[in-house]
């Protein structure tokens, strides 16, 4: 697949198989991440690689039971009020089963640390289409970054005081019919263009 079908057929997995994925293909991922562009080339990025299904469950059940305690309003981001909903209506998985879960950190006060997570992620995904992966873009540790139980919770995974959650994405096998992540390219219907010749 060249590159620019590799980008444009990248979409989001949300229905995972359980099936964990190979050592060599989450070295490759990572590899990507790490290889993103930085401001000044500061390479601050911290990538925390989380395979273990009993810690996945934990974190999942601590983000449901903060989220169901949130309330929201007119002005809260759609995409957050989904997440709180869900959250009191119970049985909510933020990472959709996926086996793996790459939660990325970067400095506190740094200005560009969510820029430069996001060009690790966008890395991250895009190698995972390209490994037959499905992936999907995770908000929720972030929108919860100050949250007490949370911040106390990510010590067991090395995050310092220090750090703040920029994001992070679901990885695994789509639970499809052939396996294979959905790749149809969705119709663009915004991100305009303006040239100036």
């Amino acid at each position: 697949m060249d590159m620019l079908e590799l980008i444009k057929s990248r979409r989001s997995t949300r229905k995972f198989l359980s099936r964990p994925v190979e050592e060599e293909k989450i070295d490759a991922i990572i590899e990507a991440g790490r290889y993103a562009p930085s401001g000044g080339n500061n390479q601050s990025c911290h990538f925390v690689v989380v395979e273990d299904g009993e810690k996945l469950n934990e974190l999942a059940e601590l983000v449901q039971r903060e989220f169901s305690g949130m309330e929201y309003d007119a002005h809260t981001y759609a995409s957050l009020v989904t997440s709180i909903q869900r959250s009191k209506q119970g049985n909510y998985t933020f990472h959709y089963h996926a086996p793996l879960l790459i939660i990325v950190t970067n400095q506190k006060g740094y200005g560009n640390a969510v820029a430069d997570s996001a060009c690790a992620i966008e890395n991250m995904m895009l190698m995972a289409n390209g490994l037959d992966l499905g992936s999907c873009w995770i908000n929720q540790l972030r929108w919860l970054d100050e949250n007490a139980a949370l911040r106390t919770f990510l010590k067991n995974f090395q995050i310092g005081e220090a750090e703040t959650v920029c994001g992070s994405v679901a990885i695994g096998y789509a639970d499809t019919e052939d396996g294979l992540p959905p790749r149809t390219p969705l119709r663009r219907k915004g991100n305009s263009v303006t040239w100036i010749r």
